[in-house]
């Protein structure tokens, strides 16, 4: 392996190697996870490139593999479980330059992978009225390829759904790791193949992706006595088929009080909340809605205007927010399925109390109603995360792990065997973000068999302060 000699072959590229700015993209918001900081906080890469088309990335793709060296592809970096980060060394690459809205058209559009989501909704609702179904809570700064390839769900997940549904993503063009490498585009059923692999199986290069009517979305929210309170409402309002609607959040208490500042001082004490996304002509429908469930509505204002967006304040960044002034917590991810989700709940939340508070994002999933949670933990020991873990998959609130990097045990804990015979085609040396799939690791790899942290040695030690 020798990333010196695909820097000597490919000149001409945007090559980084300064080692405090390659450590630097070698990183994401892994450090969420107490377990993963542990593991992870030393993985740096050798050298970064960023490919400005096909042409250099293909280059790049036929050079490292010539020399047997691991590519780790790269968006803005906002995953936090590690999906970006080069566990055996080698280049990143960073696919931000790869971003161009290729074309739009009233309910679909076509763009390169790199495009950050902000300017990608701007141009789509200034030129075809429309907007990507959903976005994650870090849409200010994530790009469309990071997203499909490392994410799963977000904000409009309310009305659509998760990145699996059929008809989320209509297509999708990737390119090999080969002697040669190849351009394939990914359409229908084989989609799934490429969609959240983590970069393991191909690099995502272009996305077609349906579209929503743009709405001058207005954000509010709601206060409770209690959090079944607010769960209740937030499972009504998303069952509310004829409202466009993108957001359906349960914060508990004491969250909002002791870390939003936007608008956490206008929530009484003791009170959870729901966070709410509407489109304006539905929001006469909230009054009687808010009163029938005894609540009070504490804040509305116009997303658009809104210093800090009501969706920095769901899903993972919840979880930031909290982190911000206090690093003694941690989250987890889990599914509370139909028809029961609201009393496992509520039993979850008897049964820990405060140890576990129920930040919860109510979402379509399967074609019904359920409750995702990002719960956030007050974290003490590994061993007593791992508990937690197991008492909620007891109770049968499955947990998508986000203290593990694999795919396998970060999402339904089986192996995907589509995408693994995909990577055998794709990348027959297993070289993109090797460690990622366990499966190709470890072919008789089972649920609830650890993996090994793999990390490649290098002769750099990262100085103390870029290790915080």
């Amino acid at each position: 392996m020798s990333v010196s000699a695909v820097i000597e072959a490919l000149p001409r590229l945007a090559w980084t190697t300064d080692l405090a700015l390659v450590r630097q993209k070698s990183r994401d918001f892994f450090w969420y996870s107490p377990v993963l900081k542990r593991q992870l906080n030393r993985v740096t890469g050798e050298a970064v490139v960023t490919p400005r088309d096909e042409a250099e990335l293909r280059a790049v793709l036929a050079a490292a593999y010539a020399h047997d060296v691991p590519v780790t592809p790269r968006g803005a970096g906002t995953g936090n479980y590690g999906q970006a980060m080069p566990l055996r060394g080698g280049i990143v690459l960073e696919m931000t330059a790869f971003d161009r809205l290729l074309w739009a058209k009233p309910g679909v559009a076509r763009a390169e992978a790199g495009i950050r989501l902000i300017e990608l909704d701007a141009r789509l609702k200034r030129e075809v009225a429309g907007e990507i179904r959903f976005h994650p809570s870090t849409k200010r700064t994530a790009t469309l390829g990071g997203f499909i390839a490392g994410g799963s769900s977000g904000i409009g997940s309310t009305t659509y759904g998760i990145l699996r549904e059929p008809g989320n993503i209509l297509g999708l063009k990737v390119m090999t790791m080969e002697a040669e490498p190849r351009v394939l585009e990914l359409r229908g059923a084989d989609i799934q193949k490429a969609n959240h692999a983590y970069g393991t199986n191909g690099i995502i290069t272009e996305l077609e992706m349906p579209l929503a009517p743009a709405w001058d979305w207005v954000d509010v929210v709601v206060a409770f006595p209690t959090l079944t309170g607010a769960a209740r409402f937030a499972d009504s309002f998303t069952r509310m088929d004829g409202v466009a609607k993108k957001l359906a959040c349960v914060v508990p208490a004491p969250l909002p009080q002791q870390h939003f500042k936007a608008w956490g001082a206008k929530v009484p004490a003791g009170h959870s909340v729901a966070c709410l996304m509407i489109a304006p002509p539905f929001t006469d429908l909230l009054p009687g809605l808010i009163a029938s469930h005894g609540a009070t509505q504490v804040h509305a204002e116009p997303s658009d205007a809104a210093e800090v967006p009501l969706y920095e304040h769901s899903w993972n960044h919840t979880t930031l927010q909290v982190l911000k002034t206090d690093k003694t917590i941690t989250y987890l991810q889990t599914l509370y399925p139909a028809p029961n989700h609201l009393d496992l709940i509520a039993k979850l939340e008897r049964t820990f109390g405060e140890e576990v508070l129920m930040h919860l994002e109510f979402v379509r999933f399967g074609g019904t109603v359920c409750a995702f949670g990002l719960q956030i933990v007050r974290f003490t020991t590994e061993a007593r995360l791992a508990e937690i873990i197991r008492l909620h998959e007891e109770a049968g609130a499955p947990i998508f792990n986000p203290h593990a990097y694999t795919l396998e045990e970060g999402g339904m804990k089986r192996v995907d065997e589509e995408q693994l015979a995909f990577k055998r085609q794709a990348d027959p040396k297993g070289l993109l973000n090797p460690g990622k799939m366990a499966a190709w690791d470890d072919p008789d790899w089972t649920p609830g068999k650890r993996q090994a942290v793999h990390l490649y040695e290098t002769d750099y030690e990262a100085p103390a302060e870029l290790l915080e």
